[in-house]
């Protein structure tokens, strides 16, 4: 007796199944996509809130500003057809009319100081061949300046709080100490000792500088300046410096900031002074005999 065969799968119904499976493969992936797709949406959206909120953020200042700046451009853009109207007013009536309170308030927001200090400060100014000498004790310390000189030969004993120096040329200038800040601009053929919590050097060539600094020397469109450390002394120089808080050597004599020279390597426009050409210890009670 014969076996009947098995029912076997008719072809549509293997092709169904395929397609089948097929389908939900594919309906898989493509809900996989729509759940990384909304993620994505999500953290997009996340990230858009947060450039918007830093947007508003830092407009804020500007918007809080904007209508005192307003206020400024209103009185630069009216202040000649005011001063035409006063003048109108004045040649009728005789009678100088009031001030706009406006433009008054901002007249009143001037500074009180005068618009050059420097000239305003004691000094040394616009000598040649000369020996200038200066001692600070106790409430003479303050600000001083230096500026137009020619071979001539500064020294300056005990503390200040600022030193200005302008356009010297083949000088020689002997500082103690100094409380705040050394400006040196427009020097040439010179020589520096002195100590300052903070050095800036303009438009210097071929000068030597033998500092001591709490912070980095910065220079600017210099040339040839040379650098060494500090070698001054004097009767009380060591009380003068613990007093401006300079007793240590902080070694930043040899760090120069250069501002006009921002590449890695090293810049150009200034160098370290060899030990074979530098002066050696400076006495200034030696100097004075």
């Amino acid at each position: 007796m014969e076996e009947e065969p098995e029912d076997l799968p008719k072809p549509n119904q293997a092709s169904e199944k395929t397609l089948d499976a097929a389908s939900r493969k594919h309906a898989a992936m493509l809900e996989r996509l729509a759940n990384r797709k909304q993620s994505l949406s999500s953290q997009a959206r996340r990230r858009e809130f947060l450039l918007l909120a830093f947007i508003r953020g830092s407009y804020l200042p500007q918007n809080d500003l904007r209508p005192q700046t307003n206020r400024r451009k209103r009185h630069f853009r009216n202040r000649p057809q005011e001063k035409v109207r006063i003048q109108e007013q004045k040649a009728s009536t005789g009678v100088v009319p009031e001030i706009e309170p406006e433009i008054q308030a901002f007249e009143q927001e001037k500074p009180s100081y005068p618009i050059h200090p420097i000239r305003e400060l004691p000094g040394f100014r616009e000598k040649e061949n000369e020996v200038l000498v200066k001692e600070f004790e106790g409430s003479e310390i303050g600000e001083f300046t230096i500026s137009d000189l020619n071979f001539c030969e500064v020294r300056l004993k005990g503390c200040l709080r600022a030193l200005f120096v302008h356009r010297l040329r083949n000088c020689k200038v002997y500082v103690g100490s100094v409380f705040g800040s050394v400006l040196i601009e427009e020097v040439e053929g010179c020589v520096f000792v002195l100590a300052s919590h903070q050095i800036r050097i303009h438009h210097a060539r071929e000068s030597d500088f033998y500092l001591r600094a709490r912070s980095r020397p910065i220079i600017e469109d210099c040339n040839g300046v040379r650098f060494a450390p500090y070698c001054l002394s004097y009767d009380g120089i060591e009380r003068d410096l613990r007093e401006a808080n300079l007793e240590e050597e902080t070694g930043n004599w040899a760090n120069v900031d250069d501002f006009r020279w921002l590449r890695a390597v090293q810049s150009p426009n200034w160098s370290v002074l060899p030990e074979n050409e530098r002066v050696g210890g400076l006495t200034i009670s030696n100097l004075d005999e």
